[in-house]
């Protein structure tokens, strides 16, 4: 495994899809999303020498109901002491849930098509792109309200893309540019339209616009057993799986 690259990608994934609210405890940063998605209601190690969480555990369980938010710890596979945290997040009966492979792809080489007429990109998320991912991920209005607060809380330079068919936004994408890197977020597709190439055509776009942006690699994270988003993941040059995480729930009290 790469270390460095890893800890950069990581760092730049947390940048693509910021908490509302965070708090860092020692060697943890917490992250709290008002409840929309684990990755932004979770605390998360701050480096690979981490090997216990026992001390911290406590602190953490009363910041996260102060929020009305359950105790939820992101274990990263690059953290040198993940196998000794699961034990001991084992013995105090959480649960595991969520595991999510993060994929890196190399920019470095010619063939990312420019984007069609009917591709747009936006440096801020409208009202029209946040309606459309609202519908095609079916978000309540609730949810949809945090995720146009999350995206909004991006503070990198931000490309916000939609792929049109008759003037109708049918899939959506967003890339957030850290560094030299580029990190794929929301990338959804109508589902009555998938498996027509659309998703393939959308993400060349967004890979050429990062490429123009001077963007040497690309990576996202996506759950491991999305078989249908992998495929066109691999088929884009996603081809490298720099490390995997799951999540640890807190049982209900």
């Amino acid at each position: 495994m790469d270390h460095a690259l890893a800890w950069q990608v990581e760092q730049a994934c947390h940048n693509a899809w910021p908490s509302l609210r965070c708090a860092l405890i020692g060697d943890w940063l917490l992250r709290f999303g008002d409840g929309v998605s684990r990755r932004i209601n979770s605390a998360n190690p701050l480096h690979p020498a981490i090997t216990t969480i026992v001390p911290q555990l406590d602190a953490f369980d009363r910041l996260y109901r102060a929020q009305a938010l359950p105790l939820i710890v992101r274990v990263p596979s690059l953290l040198a002491g993940a196998m000794q945290v699961d034990r001991e997040l084992d013995q105090r009966g959480f649960g595991c849930e969520g595991e999510a492979c993060t994929l890196y792809c190399s920019l470095m080489r010619e063939g990312f098509a420019d984007a069609t007429p009917d591709v747009t990109v936006a440096p801020r998320a409208d009202a029209e792109w946040l309606a459309a991912i609202a519908r095609l991920q079916a978000q309540s209005p609730s949810h949809a309200s945090v995720y146009a607060r999350v995206v909004d809380a991006i503070a990198l330079p931000t490309g916000f893309f939609a792929l049109r068919q008759d003037g109708r936004i049918v899939a959506t994408a967003y890339g957030v540019l850290h560094g030299g890197l580029v990190v794929i977020e929301s990338v959804v597709v109508d589902e009555a339209l998938r498996g027509h190439g659309l998703g393939k055509r959308l993400m060349a776009a967004l890979l050429a616009w990062a490429s123009r942006q001077g963007a040497t690699g690309a990576c996202l994270q996506v759950v491991t057993d999305n078989t249908a988003g992998r495929a066109l993941y691999a088929g884009l040059g996603f081809d490298r799986e720099l490390y995997r995480y799951h999540f640890r729930r807190a049982p209900t009290k």
